[in-house]
């Protein structure tokens, strides 16, 4: 591939404009609509709250079937995404700076002091444009944070049923691709099946709105996550049985702490007393959760997020470090994350903070790190 063959596959067209255009009506036409359970979210600092209707899953289902039944009427093509791949990577890039900088500009204006809408602004316009100014910014009633992290998990499953429908057309199926294909699909149906989980993350909660949390819901994960299933288009790794043993093996365990550990967060933010593996759960200073898997490290979901994203390079074997862009970024960004949170929850919780890592001195591999 030649650099003036990539350089013209990024320039938007206006097909790549429509498709992604008709992907956010229907998420905002359907979100609304379809049914799900109504999810409080955290208790505001003005004491307001926010609620979020988590019908992910069924959105998903539906969109799957309806682009489907398209496909078999010939009235798109089920290779459309992995045809257009970097143009649509490039698209929604752009679409990501400008909704980044519309944020900032309206946020700037804005004269609400709820929690939600209230400006913090540093001074620093990178800064701000970077993190965004406001907690919960909204576009005709949608609550924008929660829409763009579900639509980036959508995209992700949907750029991997293309890459999945071109390597049928083109005959070059193989072990590698179905065992990342049933990875991938089983970690996005879960995220959908627990969508409530995520109100009660700190990207939620905390995060204010900018580039970085757009960029990285619409760009970074639909695109970066699914650099493995595009680099098996183009090679064939054999995998020995032991070697799919060993990959599935990694999957599991990942996904039992990444799963076990944000369900336990979760359910202790909403029942402190909820028994944690069979035990009355121990907290710190009335506030921090050090049982369970929170009592093995104080990031132990991390390390379930990175044997996840292990799991999903692992099938395209040890022959290019190109597969393993993602979970080699993924360490480097959960450690930056981590040494963040230690430093916010620090200076929040203060010496309960400090009481917790002398009980647990572990912060995501234990005798480790």
């Amino acid at each position: 591939m030649d650099l003036g063959f990539l350089l013209h596959a990024l320039i938007p067209s206006w097909t790549s404009v429509a498709i992604l255009a008709a992907f956010f009506t229907y998420l905002a036409i359907v979100g609304p609509i379809l049914p799900g359970k109504l999810v409080p979210g955290v208790i505001l600092q003005d004491g307001s709250r926010l609620h979020y209707r988590c019908n992910g899953l069924l959105s998903l289902l539906l969109l799957v079937v309806l682009l489907g039944v398209a496909a078999k009427m010939d009235y798109i093509s089920p290779t459309v995404i992995s045809d257009r791949g970097l143009e649509l990577l490039s698209t929604t890039f752009v679409f990501s700076f400008i909704v980044t900088s519309v944020l900032y500009a309206a946020g700037c204006k804005s004269s609400n002091r709820g929690s939600s809408l209230k400006p913090h602004l540093t001074g620093n316009l990178l800064h701000d444009w970077w993190l965004g100014i406001q907690l919960n910014p909204q576009f005709m009633g949608i609550d924008l944070k929660f829409f763009f992290v579900r639509a980036g998990m959508m995209g992700w499953l949907l750029i991997n049923l293309s890459v999945l429908a071109r390597s049928i057309q083109d005959a070059t199926l193989s072990q590698s691709m179905i065992l990342y294909q049933i990875f991938s699909v089983l970690y996005i149906m879960d995220y959908f099946v627990y969508e409530e989980y995520m109100t009660s993350t700190w990207d939620i909660i905390a995060e204010r709105l900018g580039f970085m949390l757009v960029f990285g819901d619409l760009v970074w994960i639909p695109f970066t996550f699914s650099i493995q299933g595009w680099w098996l288009l183009n090679n064939k790794p054999e995998l020995t049985t032991a070697s799919v043993i060993a990959n599935c093996f990694v999957f599991l365990i990942g996904y039992l702490v990444f799963r076990g550990a944000n369900k336990q967060k979760h359910v202790f933010k909403k029942n402190p007393k909820e028994l944690i593996w069979g035990q009355p759960p121990k907290v710190i200073g009335g506030k921090l959760l050090a049982s369970g898997f929170w009592g093995v490290a104080r990031h132990c979901n991390y390390l379930g997020d990175l044997l996840l994203a292990l799991s999903f390079s692992l099938p395209c074997g040890i022959s290019s470090p190109i597969p393993y862009f993602y979970p080699i970024y993924l360490l480097i960004l959960l450690i930056w994350r981590e040494r963040r949170d230690e430093a916010r929850c620090a200076m929040k919780y203060k010496e309960v903070w400090a009481e917790y890592c002398r009980l647990v001195p572990w912060r995501i591999l234990p005798y480790f790190y």
